[in-house]
Order: C-alpha cells, then structure tokens, then sequence
C-alpha cells in the first residue's frame, strides 16, 4: 500500500527501534550481522524462523539489542493466504524479556497465543511443526498414489479422501490420538495388514516405506488402547519385514 516504503539497512537502524526479521533461516544471521554493523544498539529485533532461537540474532544481541523469535505455527501457502490464516494462531516465542513482551503483544493483536519453547528444543518444536503440516500433506500424496493405483482419477481420490482427512484429524483433536484411532492396526487384524503390504509392491518404494513407518507408531498407539500385546509384536514384525 502506499504507507509502505523501502529502505537501506542503514535507513532502518536509524529510523525505528523495532525489527522483524522474517527471512530464510540462513539468511537470518547474516542480516543481523547487517543490522549490527549499521549501528542498530537498541531497540528489539524479532526473528521468525521455527527451528532457530534467539541465539541466531546474537551479533545485535551483543550490541545490546534485545533479540527473540516469534514463529507462527501455521502453515502458508500463499501470501494472500496469510492474511487470514495468521488469525488466532498459536506463536513460539523465547528470547530476551523485552522481546518476549513485544512477541506477546504481536500474537494478542492477532488473536493467538504464545507458547514459550526453551532454546534447546526448538529443533524438536520445529520438528512436531513439520509432521502436523507438512507430514500430513506429504501422507494425502501418498494416499492420492495408492488411490490412482487403484484405478482413480486424481482430482476424484483428492475429492474422495477429504472427508476421511477432515474427520480423522477432528477426531485426533477432539478426543486425542488415541481415542482417535481406527482401522486395521487398532483391531489387530494382521491379516489386512499383510494384505496391503503385499499390493504395496506395486507401489513407489517411498510410499511403501511410508505406510510400513506410520503403521509401526500406530501399532503403538494401539498398545495405548489396548491391543493385546502378543498381536502387536506380530504387526510390528510384520510391518518391518514387509510382505
């Protein structure tokens, strides 16, 4: 809009005491580098990466530059789509107090929360943020291969599958993972299981190789609802020897 201006590093550090960084990761302390060696000495500055920590902002940090992160656990597609989709969102902060006041206040104005994440565990943080969006969308392609496999158009199968998707993951939320689990691993029926294993050979071995991961941690999501321990072990068994 036309409230929006461009400007140099050496612009910015004289003109505002408050910085959000929202580049690539790696990029990240090669603009705080920047920002330090243009005379940035006060102020706050923001990062927004998931698996970093304040830390990644140490050379304006050592300047004497209040430094934290404030990453949005939400996934983006588009930037349009972040217009919206940055509404009421969960936020992973940590860093220096007065940076983690001003994260608070970014994430209150747009009606989310802030989950405070120690600096040795972004990497897991970010980690559990990967498999809840990008995992999930990596496992509807795979369902999309196997069901063209089948024999279904691919527009069809996405159509197909969305219920599935959306009820199962509400499930998962509702009532938790482990009262949310169907299927044939939650029943111990092994020999479905071995029958699916056997049609995955036709199937490209990543996706194989992905039914055979999800399957053993669903096998212990079972044992957490009750499947008789004796029929777990086969399943197990049965899913890393393959079919």
């Amino acid at each position: 809009g036309p409230a929006t201006k461009g400007v140099t590093f050496n612009h910015l550090t004289a003109e505002f005491d408050r910085v959000l960084v929202a580049v690539a990761d790696k990029a990240i302390p090669t603009v705080a580098r920047l920002l330090a060696d243009a005379g940035m000495r006060q102020g706050i500055a923001l990062h927004t990466s998931g698996a970093y920590s304040a830390a990644a902002l140490e050379p304006l940090r050592s300047q004497g530059v209040a430094c934290g992160s404030l990453h949005p656990l939400q996934t983006i597609a588009t930037p349009e789509q972040g217009l919206t989709a940055l509404l009421d969102c969960a936020w992973a902060i940590d860093g220096d107090l007065e940076a983690a006041v001003w994260a608070g206040q970014i994430a209150r104005l747009l009606g989310g929360f802030t989950i405070n994440i120690a600096p040795e565990k972004r990497a897991l943080y970010h980690a559990a943020a990967v498999m809840a969006s990008n995992y999930v969308v990596t496992l509807v392609d795979a369902a999309v291969i196997l069901m063209e496999a089948a024999g279904a158009d691919a527009n069809a199968a996405l159509r197909a599958i969305r219920p599935l998707i959306s009820t199962s993951i509400d499930n998962a939320i509702k009532t938790g993972p482990t009262g949310a689990l169907t299927g044939p691993v939650q029943r111990g029926d092994l020999e479905t299981v071995e029958c699916h294993l056997k049609a995955l050979h036709e199937a490209p071995p990543q996706v194989a190789e992905l039914y055979r991961a999800a399957g053993c941690h669903a096998v212990e999501i079972a044992v957490r609802r009750g499947l008789a321990p004796e029929c777990a072990v086969r399943i197990r068994q049965l899913l890393k020897q393959g079919a």
